[in-house]
């Protein structure tokens, strides 16, 4: 059967139509119309439709999104496609300036936000290496993060503790240097989360970075055990990573 559903300004119009149907693939469409009504301005750019479905292929990998706009009588077409997710992408924006290979870690947990809350699920994975300039996105539930929270903070926190203690085991710091900050990583860092949870608390409606205690505490710990066996075991990529970070934080307080 195909159902079919019509709404206008949050209500249902006309009920549920059912019919039977021959067709073979199964699957949901969705036609849109903005509401001059609610919207001031309904000329919404191309760009903005591919910035948003390029980042759904980003964060579901396996998936074919694709883009066809209508222009006069043919449709311009655009196809996005990441068959690794985020460990393809980082790859095509590092591409000819990363300093070290994507490194990628998947993390299956559960947990509480409060000891008087019911335990969720979450699934992470992060993707990271260090290039000649960097960058950091967040995805939780196939929406991207533009401020992050939760997954940001976690990023800041792991990244300085792991990489600080690494350089005091190694006596990189000079006689009274004081300690990186996030900053001096920062400029290097090419970092990627894409989590998924069970329940979800937002900062605010538009639904730009997330706030749960939880998922922040357990990204930090899983990240932070993670990359000090990374930078134990990978000499070559840590020593890349520390001397970077260092050239910069001292640059930085030169400036």
């Amino acid at each position: 059967f195909e159902y079919h559903l019509d709404f206008e300004r949050g209500e249902n119009i006309g009920g549920l139509k059912k019919t039977p149907t021959t067709k073979k693939k199964t699957g949901s469409r969705i036609r849109w119309k903005p509401d001059r009504q609610v919207f001031s301005d309904i000329d919404v750019k191309p760009e903005y439709f591919v910035d948003v479905i390029k980042k759904q292929a980003v964060v579901n990998p396996g998936i074919t999104f694709v883009f066809k706009n209508e222009v006069g009588k043919t449709f311009e077409t655009q196809e996005f496609y990441y068959e690794k997710g985020i460990s393809d992408y980082i790859n095509e924006i590092t591409e000819g300036i990363s300093m070290t290979s994507p490194v990628s870690w998947h993390l299956e947990t559960k947990g509480r936000d409060r000891e008087d809350m019911k335990d969720y699920k979450l699934k992470a994975d992060i993707t990271f290496c260090f290039a000649k300039s960097g960058m950091a996105e967040y995805y939780h539930n196939s929406s991207f993060l533009e401020y992050g929270g939760a997954p940001d903070k976690a990023v800041k926190t792991a990244f300085t503790y792991a990489i600080d203690k690494f350089i005091k085991n190694q006596n990189k710091y000079q006689k009274n240097e004081s300690k990186i900050s996030f900053a001096d990583i920062a400029d290097n860092l090419s970092v990627i989360v894409n989590s998924a949870s069970t329940q979800t608390s937002y900062e605010n409606q538009t639904k730009k970075a997330i706030t749960n205690a939880f998922i922040q505490k357990a990204l930090t710990e899983f990240i932070k055990t993670n990359l000090e066996i990374y930078l134990t075991e990978n000499s070559t990529a840590a020593n890349t990573i520390v001397n970077q970070v260092l050239v910069n934080k001292r640059a930085r307080e030169s400036a």
